[in-house]
């Protein structure tokens, strides 16, 4: 007898069509019915809470006083709630985020119950190819997704692409070799949704609905999900599942629950269930509707993401674990309450920028929290460390710089030193700011800790009001003299060096990197041609790239996806005249500003909006770009330092134009079938040329630090800062989206979001850098360029710290740090990362007086051995003070 599975449930998009308290509201309706039903209703069995748990938190905020009902549903295994905290987008979040939401989602689950054993993705935009690994890694065996997969039907036939399926049900292999069985939603995650009581609309219902199941099911375990996106609860769905075992004798037909529902399945798998590899995300369709282009929608919201999370991951985390070492006391209930406050930014209707104006306002406001905390904590942690380092033999103003990437960096960096200060309590305020801008500023050089003179460039000098808030007492007002102050340091990774501010005239220095058009050191030549483009020039491989081309065509999508109008008309920078300037110019680093002045159509033609009305599909639309041109220029700081492998770019624009799509271009010789892009996890590799069913003029992707590509003899990789989307071509070109400009949300309705447009200021951040046969260094330049240097300033005393010093080493040079943290129950230290190749490397990681254990990502102690990182491997190791490891299994 064939077994339905009736799964109730509600898909909840936290924020969406409609504003997040309009979702709310209707959030705790259902919870308000949900609850009745368990009262009042032995029939109505169970209800899966979306893989989440915030929507409890969201619940008990309106309604407290339920909690006990709610903690008893969940203990009786009624409400399945978890695994994880939020449902996010896969591939616009750090690598570090996704295990965030799994290790947060436990931990909350664990406080009621127990979460699902299930990888719940029912909506992601694609599902990224670590998700195996990642599932295995906290006791996971299964994943369920809505996207990625094209199933194949009856004819239990399967090509030999990897993304497709004769099953429903199928094994899905990560990277590292890792399987789970995968579970796609091949009827959509609705398919039992609002089934009838009535008989003859049963039979209608039911006769559709088991024969489409059974088109897909490996098994006789058909799964039916009743409810779809903020579905209300259907509350007589006991009566319609006693009607459908009426009307059906040979199926039985349950109220049931996921658990349930996997055990039955796992048991009558068939032996010739197919397999699919790595990233699942529609590669095998039409490529119209991917959703990839969420990746461009409102570029503002990944800028401020990658900002909000590396504060986090790198900044605010790893300076509080050395802190506490001496000492500090570790802010775990704030980062984890920054964290939820970040993740909670990370739902795909979120993150993505697909959702109505509102969202991405109240989105905006929990970036700038969140980050707040978290340079609260960084500042807490600097001042504990800078007062920890010994500054005894310095003579001068100490200040230390930290750099807390996993990448040793030679750059220059700006610092803002008070060299003078007056009390309020001791001078009027106007007084006292102009005593201190009338006060001569004595000549003065930098010296390192080794005592030797650092070149220098003077930005600015000033006297501005600050304040103190000491830790007991009322705070202290003051105006002060700085300086602000820019030079070159050498810094390995994980580690700090200590300057000074010395009264004393400075050594002249001699060089320059600039000439009146280009950029050189010992290892590039960076020109600017005639036409504005860019040229460079690897000194060693003499391989050289001309690009630096901005490209702007006609948007007339939506926030999910990109369409160019039928004129295809496209500008190109270097149809436009520029000018060039220098900016910087001193032995240890150059700068030029190029200006282009390109004239573009102000927008797309007003029949756009009538066709957005319409509801017409993008790929049905006619509007082309407006006749009307308006002026749009882009400047663009071009840099090099002395010591540097790439080149780094800041570009900054106005966009005063709409419905347009603008992004910067890098063609290339490289002949290559496939290129490779840091994913979740992972670098991955992807096809350059498109499937046979592709229709999709464009072939969009995600990226997270950067994109390659590369031969067997050279490479070239773009980084970048918040620009998740780029496209390369088969004829080697790599194009990075800088700002796509739409005026709907799209999808099911008309949603006008005439915040999409991004109108204002601009500014991003990419680098480029030329390879020779191996790309790692490459790899791992582009993600540290997303993690500053920081620094805080002292003053002389005794310490526990020398003045330089490296926290934590390790061998493997491909080895990718994603986290430093003090492990949940503090007792040690968590590290994590993963290996950039595809293949095996030693491993080794050291920090001071510890001992290592492989955990999971649970942080739960493993049988793994430390030495060794597999391929694609994410290794999770905590560290105990020697003597104190123990060998058994951790519990979280």
């Amino acid at each position: 007898m064939k077994k339905v599975y009736v799964i109730s449930h509600s898909h909840l998009d936290r924020e969406w069509y409609m504003p997040y308290e309009q979702h709310h509201m209707r959030v705790v309706e259902l919870f308000d019915d949900m609850i009745d039903c368990f009262e009042n209703d032995p029939s109505f069995r169970y209800f899966h809470l979306d893989g989440q748990t915030i929507p409890i938190d969201d619940y008990l905020e309106v309604k407290p006083e339920n909690r006990p009902l709610v903690e008893k549903y969940i203990k009786e295994g009624r409400l399945r709630i978890g695994p994880f905290y939020i449902l996010q987008d896969d591939f616009l979040i750090s690598s570090e985020a996704n295990i965030r939401n799994m290790l947060v989602g436990f931990a909350e689950s664990k406080k009621y119950g127990n979460p699902v054993k299930l990888g719940y993705f029912p909506d992601t935009f694609g599902n990224m190819g670590q998700t195996p690994q990642l599932m295995k890694k906290v006791g996971l065996d299964a994943a369920a997704f809505g996207r990625g997969v094209t199933p194949t039907g009856f004819n239990n036939q399967v090509s030999d692409a990897a993304y497709t399926s004769q099953y429903s049900e199928m094994n899905w292999v990560g990277p590292d070799g890792s399987e789970i069985l995968g579970v796609l939603f091949a009827n959509w995650y609705s398919n039992g949704n609002e089934i009838p009581n009535d008989k003859k609309a049963a039979q209608k219902f039911w006769d559709q609905k088991l024969a489409d199941a059974e088109k897909f099911a490996s098994t006789d375990h058909l799964l039916m999900m009743n409810g779809v996106d903020h579905q209300p609860l259907q509350k007589d769905i006991g009566a319609a599942i006693a009607l459908a075992n009426e009307l059906y004798p040979d199926y039985e037909f349950i109220h049931s629950n996921f658990d349930d529902y996997l055990a039955a399945l796992k048991a009558d798998l068939p032996p010739d269930l197919g397999c699919v590899q790595g990233e699942l995300t529609s590669q095998e369709t039409q490529g119209w509707y991917t959703l990839a282009n969420t990746a461009s929608a409102r570029v503002y919201l990944k800028q401020a993401n990658v900002k909000n999370q590396v504060s986090l991951e790198n900044l605010a985390e790893p300076l509080a674990t050395f802190a506490a070492e001496t000492g500090y006391v570790y802010p775990q209930e704030q980062l984890t309450y920054a964290w939820k406050l970040l993740m909670q930014n990370h739902p795909h209707d979120s993150i993505c920028g697909c959702s109505v104006d509102e969202v991405h306002r109240e989105m905006m406001t929990r970036f700038h929290k969140s980050t707040e905390v978290a340079q609260f904590i960084q500042e807490e942690a600097l001042r504990h460390l800078t007062e920890q380092i010994d500054t005894s033999t310095c003579n001068g103003l100490p200040f230390v710089i930290f750099n807390t990437s996993g990448v040793a960096k030679q750059e220059a960096v700006t610092v803002k030193l008070e060299i003078d200060r007056i009390l309020f309590k001791d001078c009027y305020p106007q007084e006292a700011r102009q005593t201190l801008l009338a006060k001569a500023t004595k000549p003065f050089k930098i010296l390192d800790c080794q005592g030797q003179e650092i070149p220098y460039e003077l930005l600015e000098e000033s006297v501005d009001f600050n304040y103190d808030l000491p830790k007991d007492a009322f705070r202290v007002p003051y105006m002060a003299k700085y300086l602000t102050l820019r030079f070159p340091v050498k810094l390995d990774k994980m580690s700090y060096q200590t300057y000074e501010l010395l009264e004393d005239l400075p050594r002249q220095q001699s060089g320059s990197l600039v000439t009146e058009n280009s950029l050189e050191n010992a290892y590039l030549k960076a020109t600017i041609n005639s036409n504005g483009s860019l040229t460079i020039l690897d000194k060693e491989t003499h391989q050289s790239v001309t690009g630096l081309i901005f490209e702007d065509t006609a948007d007339i999508g939506n926030e999910y996806v990109y369409k160019q109008d039928q004129a295809r008309e496209t500008y190109l920078s270097t149809e436009f005249p520029s000018t060039v300037k220098i900016v910087t110019d001193t032995t240890f680093e150059g700068a030029l500003e190029l200006t282009t002045t390109m004239v573009l159509p102000i927008s797309a033609e007003a029949c756009l909006q009538e066709e957005q009305k319409n509801v017409l599909d993008v790929t049905s639309r006619q509007a082309r770009r407006s006749q009307v041109k308006r002026e749009f220029v882009i400047k663009t700081q071009i840099s090099l330092a002395k010591e540097a492998k790439q080149v780094k770019f800041v570009t900054s624009f106005d966009n005063q134009h709409l419905d347009h799509r603008l992004r910067v271009l890098f063609p290339t010789e490289i002949q290559a079938a496939t290129h490779v892009a840091e994913s979740i996890g992972e670098v991955v590799t992807r096809p350059n040329e498109v499937s046979a069913v592709w229709q999709n003029p464009t072939n969009p992707q995600h990226q997270q630090a950067f994109v390659n590509l590369h031969d067997a003899r050279q490479g070239l990789t773009i980084g970048n800062i918040g620009l998740n989307e780029y496209e390369v071509t088969p004829e080697g070109q790599i194009s990075v989206t800088l700002l796509r400009c739409v005026g709907e949300m799209g999808d099911w309705g008309y949603f006008p979001t005439p915040e999409a447009q991004c109108l204002g200021q601009h500014t991003v951040e990419f680098s480029a850098q030329l390879t020779g046969a191996s790309q790692v260094e490459s790899y791992l330049g582009a993600r540290g360029n997303q993690v500053p240097l920081v620094y805080g300033q002292t003053k002389r005393h005794d310490g526990k710290r020398p003045i330089a010093d490296t926290f934590l080493t390790w061998t493997g040079d491909s080895f990718a740090l994603t986290a430093i943290k003090l492990a949940e129950d503090k007792d040690g230290v968590i590290i994590r990362g993963y290996n950039l190749l595809n293949e095996s490397i030693k491993h080794t990681v050291s920090l001071s007086g510890k001992t290592a254990v492989v955990t999971n990502l649970l942080e739960e102690v493993t049988d793994e051995h430390v030495g060794l990182l597999g391929p694609a491997d994410i290794q999770t190791l905590r560290f105990r003070p020697c003597g104190k490891i123990n060998h058994g299994h951790d519990t979280l």
